[in-house]
């Protein structure tokens, strides 16, 4: 039998002056940046969920609490580090990922390549297996205005 499963993800985070921009693990060069109780990389967060819930994990939120001071302003790569450590303790590894980010601004194709290649060995895979894609609101609420930033993540996990 083969033993697969499929997970999805979904965050947001508001945009803030005086925040560094960190997406999919890289940093951009942007006059504002996620706002949240760690780097706030809403991309990152995303794949976790999607991960944690293809393993009946439950979420991000349970393993990494945003009232816990050890998050305080950590490296979301390394969260996503823990959950595939997570996954592995249940013998599962990761097939691919499917990841949308939802923002105005920046443009964020010519960036897609560093991301899959940062998550890429941290998620052990190749870049093939890591789908960035990136969709604007059409001006159209929260998004649409520059207030926030949205991901979609799709993860498949296989047992070992």
């Amino acid at each position: 039998m083969i033993n697969i499963r499929v997970g999805f993800g979904y965050d947001v985070h508001p945009l803030g002056e005086g925040r560094e921009l960190w997406l999919g693990g890289v940093k951009l060069e942007f006059d504002k940046g996620c706002v949240g109780h760690s780097d706030a990389d809403v991309l990152l967060h995303a794949i976790c969920d999607a991960l944690l819930g293809a393993a009946n994990l439950r979420d991000i939120g349970f393993h990494f609490p945003n009232d816990n001071p050890r998050y305080k302003g950590a490296d979301s790569k390394l969260l996503l580090k823990e959950v595939v450590a997570l996954l592995k303790e249940k013998n599962y590894a990761v097939g691919n990922i499917d990841a949308t980010l939802s923002l105005e601004a920046p443009k964020i194709n010519p960036h897609i390549k560093a991301m899959q290649q940062v998550l890429a060995p941290i998620l052990e895979v190749s870049v093939e297996e890591v789908s960035i894609k990136a969709t604007t609101n059409e001006k159209l609420g929260y998004v649409g205005k520059g207030e926030g930033v949205n991901a979609y993540a799709v993860a498949l996990i296989y047992k070992k």
